[in-house]
């Protein structure tokens, strides 16, 4: 498991009723997951980070596969692509599962911003 620290701005815009994110948390994956995640999709849980580092970020509930704990998605952008990072909190850590550029994030963000082309 690997375990880093980073702090974003604000506190995050939520649209879930059951998450509590402070302004400073810990992030943690698998590396396992990261090596998989990188060679399917081509980001790293590493650089899955600063999509919480957005403003405009969103928080969404994974309703789908919440059976066990509470699973989240952040759309964030990084350098001009949204980013959708799959996500759960556990203590003071947010656990990245999963992360990846996908069309269904971006149209999310982009609506929840009112951003038109």
């Amino acid at each position: 498991m690997v375990s880093f620290h980073i702090i974003f701005h604000t506190f995050i815009l939520t649209m879930s009723r059951n998450l509590s994110i402070k302004s400073t948390m810990n992030f943690t994956w698998d590396e396992n997951k990261n090596n998989k995640n990188i060679e399917k999709h081509g980001v790293s849980f590493y650089t899955a980070q600063y999509a919480f580092q957005d403003k405009q970020r969103i928080i969404l509930e994974d309703v789908k596969h919440s059976e066990s704990e509470s699973r989240f998605f952040c759309l964030g952008k990084i350098e001009g692509k949204v980013l959708t990072v799959r996500f759960t909190v556990r203590g003071n850590q947010i656990r990245i599962f999963g992360a990846g550029f996908w069309k269904k994030g971006e149209k999310r963000y982009e609506k929840e911003n009112s951003i038109h082309e």
